[in-house]
């Protein structure tokens, strides 16, 4: 017997993992099994390690922006049971425990729900939180926000020591006119 609620497609439903596969114990579709708080947040962290891969990456990243994404979800019953019951789909669908896949097989696991409104939730919220943690700026070289640090021109704007340095010549003809219409002018 299957559950009714893993086939919803509607938008406003939850929508989760949808994938078949034999029970060991029946000859029927495996039952997504309910996952502890800690699984839930590991199987999450290996998701998003696979999808953004970053090697210079630390843990720490990846676990706040899991740690994100389920407090995105918290919000919405919903939301909360389709992440849920994604991540459980996951260890379904990698025969017994994604986390133990390689990167290969993960990647190609994660490449077949990859349009699947499970992984569209994550990614709305993953690839924000990752990439606005200070941690990720430093590790990618971005300084962060200019305007609350005065602007870039005063703080390394012209840093750049791999490009040769910048021909700047002041226009010395006569101005130029600018054609402006009579519209345009108002």
């Amino acid at each position: 017997m299957t559950d009714p609620a893993a086939h919803d497609t509607s938008p406003q439903g939850p929508v989760d993992l949808q994938v078949e596969s034999q029970a060991s114990t029946g000859g029927g579709p495996a039952r997504i099994q309910q996952l502890a708080p800690e699984r839930a947040v590991q199987l999450l962290t290996r998701l998003l390690r696979v999808a953004y891969p970053h090697e210079r990456f630390p843990d720490g990243p990846y676990e706040r922006t899991a740690a994100a994404v389920m407090s995105a979800a918290e919000a919405d019953a919903g939301d909360q049971r389709a992440l849920l019951l994604g991540l459980s789909g996951l260890d379904v669908a990698a025969r017994g425990d994604f986390l133990s896949l390689d990167e290969a097989a993960a990647e190609a696991l994660l490449r077949n729900v990859g349009d699947d409104p499970f992984f569209v939730r994550i990614r709305s919220t993953a690839v924000v939180a990752l990439y606005d943690d200070a941690e990720v700026w430093d590790l990618l070289g971005y300084e962060g926000s200019s305007f609350d640090q005065g602007g870039y021109l005063n703080r390394g704007f012209d840093d750049l020591d791999w490009l040769p340095p910048a021909r700047i010549e002041e226009y010395a003809d006569a101005p130029r006119v600018q054609l402006v219409t009579e519209d345009e002018a108002r």
